[in-house]
């Protein structure tokens, strides 16, 4: 039988926590949102001067990214670069960063 990893709500602090310092650093009022392999949401966090937009925009992006299994600009620029098509995909929503690392317990 084959095992896959999965995220942990450690796994989750540390990963909201580099994504809040990188925020704070470059002086961005974003919302973070992490979802798991299936697109499912397993964290928001809204920092403070986000719209209140962005907390449905971010977990959508999310969304796209883990189902897509690459950044959510990737679909962007398809579509600008003139795949009109592709904005009939389903759960697309760009862009957004989306960065896929091990996050190996040491």
């Amino acid at each position: 039988m084959k095992t896959k990893p999965t995220l942990e709500l450690s796994d989750l602090k540390r990963i909201a926590a580099a994504a809040e310092a990188e925020a704070l650093k470059n002086n961005w009022p974003v919302t973070i949102a992490i979802a798991d392999d299936g697109g499912n949401l397993l964290w928001l966090q809204r920092l403070d001067g986000a719209p209140p937009i962005s907390a449905d925009i971010a977990p959508a992006k999310a969304r796209t990214a883990a189902l897509g299994q690459r950044e959510s600009k990737v679909y962007e620029d398809v579509i600008n670069n003139g795949r009109y098509s592709f904005l009939s995909a389903p759960n697309l929503v760009g862009p957004a960063k989306f960065i896929f690392q091990n996050f190996s317990k040491t």
